[in-house]
């Protein structure tokens, strides 16, 4: 009887294992897009019903006889809380920004634990490139006098700017509740730092050099120092269920912070009077007779907008919780 030769018996037997793997990867891959068309279908179902709800909702709400209806109205009120959850584990529609930048891409994540890595690996990102900026700001305040890399501080800036807006959009698109001035203040930083980016060198440019990167070294360790305690706040409110798992640590002051972080009020604040301050510099500066750059006037502006947005905003929040602990007192 003829020997098959001992290598190719080994082969064979491999290629055996392997096409039985294959076989059954078939049968898991043809489950998995039934299940992932099963998903859509459930997805679609839950997404309409809750526009359903929402709408037929407001029209119980507007009933007139509100004594019979209290038990209803109660419920009424922590619905839309309800519904907010249910549709982080939906596909939403993109908002403007995210269309423009990604198109019209599902965002959503599934599970709670892909939610939680991303929103954690977006702080990570964060705190690591305020470092970065921190350092580079320090060289070249301290150190360096060269227009290059001042604009590649500068185009820094801008890029970490653009990054942090598409994925807060993201983040937000996943059930994360960072709204209002907030967002809105990120865009105006890229906007502000791409002005700095276009700023020619020249004498004006260099007499507001030095306070431009005081300030952004200033900002950028104020940024650290929140970030650490926020995150620390964060973590034990989570861990005594009084915050949302995908709340984020972000600028200025939150009312959750009360406790233990009222001793970064005042470098807020005095962050918040330094954008003033160059405010009020570039725009001096715009009414000289030698002043042909229209990036002076509207890096004053930007400056404007960011004072007022952080300080009526801080002030909106920490006037409430002020007022608490007073009546708590009496």
């Amino acid at each position: 009887v003829h020997k098959m030769p001992q290598g190719l018996g080994v082969v064979l037997e491999e290629w055996k294992c392997l096409e039985e793997e294959y076989q059954q990867l078939l049968e898991t891959h043809r489950l998995y897009r039934l299940k992932l068309e099963e998903i859509s279908k459930l997805q679609k179902n839950c997404s309409s019903t809750i526009s359903s709800q929402r709408s037929k909702l407001k029209e119980v709400s507007h009933l007139e006889d509100a004594k019979t209806l209290e038990e209803i109205n109660e419920k009424i009120k922590t619905r839309p809380n309800s519904f907010f959850e249910m549709e982080a584990f939906l596909p939403n529609k993109n908002g403007l920004y995210l269309n423009l930048v990604l198109g019209n891409v599902n965002v959503t994540l599934l599970s709670k634990q892909s939610k939680f890595s991303y929103k954690d690996e977006y702080e990570k990102f964060k705190l690591c490139l305020t470092v970065i900026l921190l350092l580079f700001s320090f060289i070249c305040y301290f150190f360096t006098n060269y227009r290059f890399l001042d604009a590649i501080l500068n185009f820094l800036l801008v890029w970490y700017y653009c990054t942090l807006t598409i994925r807060e959009s993201i983040l937000i698109a996943n059930g994360s509740r960072i709204k209002g001035w907030w967002v809105f203040h990120h865009y105006i930083s890229a906007f502000l730092s791409g002005v700095m980016l276009t700023w020619p060198d020249g004498d004006l440019y260099k007499t507001f050099r030095n306070q431009f990167l005081a300030y952004s070294l200033y900002q950028n360790l104020v940024q650290c120092l929140q970030c650490y305690y926020q995150s620390g706040c964060l973590y034990r409110l989570r861990a005594l269920g009084e915050r949302h798992n995908m709340d984020l640590t972000v600028e200025g002051f939150q009312s959750w912070m009360w406790k233990g972080l009222t001793f970064l009020l005042p470098f807020l604040f005095f962050g918040h009077f330094w954008q003033l301050f160059n405010s009020i510099s570039l725009f001096s500066m715009s009414r000289l007779p030698d002043c042909k750059e229209w990036q002076v006037w509207m890096c004053g502006l930007c400056f404007l907008v960011l004072f007022m947005g952080n300080f009526f905003t801080t002030v909106a929040v920490v006037q409430p919780v002020i007022a608490c602990q007073h009546d708590k007192q009496q």
